[in-house]
């Protein structure tokens, strides 16, 4: 990363280890909780999402930037995962959720995840903001002020946006 905390410029050769430990926080984060023997390893996250950016990284402003970006990439992936191992269950339907009790992980919570990212294609259709802010908060971690930093917003507005789009989520899920 260069100074500024961003991905560097071409031609610094030191980055790559600290994308790639970025990219495990990112992952350890999103498969914490997980039972033992789950099937998506953080290793394996990181590895897929990296594969992913094998066609090259866009430019970064910042580390929040980087880290929203990975974080989006992560969310599809999981999401990728999680219908493959519900088309492999029997009875792998929809349930009510509670978006508060929603934790990220592939094996226990594949409906959950699925139906959270329904919902969040819904609220990207209606509000994109607000699913950034989602995705920035939920999937990447980001505190508000980073969040706020990474949107070019005011971290009251972010406050107030990771409010409305909790309320949304919870009734789309509903």
């Amino acid at each position: 990363m260069s100074e500024n905390g961003a991905p560097p410029l071409d031609g610094e050769q030191d980055w790559m280890p600290q994308v790639y430990q970025s990219l495990r926080e990112l992952a350890r984060r999103h498969l914490a909780g997980e039972r033992a023997g789950q099937t998506l390893s953080t290793t394996a996250l990181v590895h897929e999402a990296w594969l992913s950016f094998s066609d090259g990284l866009p430019a970064f402003v910042d580390r929040a930037q980087f880290h929203a970006y990975a974080a989006t990439t992560m969310r599809h992936i999981l999401v990728d995962h999680a219908r493959r191992r519900l088309a492999q269950k029997r009875g792998g339907g929809e349930q009510r959720v509670d978006i508060e009790a929603i934790e990220i992980g592939v094996d226990d919570s594949a409906a959950e995840l699925l139906a959270l990212d329904r919902a969040l294609d819904r609220l990207a259709a209606l509000e994109p903001r607000l699913s950034r802010v989602v995705e920035l908060r939920f999937f990447a971690g980001l505190s508000v002020e980073q969040t706020a930093d990474a949107l070019a917003i005011v971290p009251r507005s972010v406050v107030r946006d990771w409010a409305r789009a909790r309320a949304f989520l919870r009734e789309a899920m509903a």
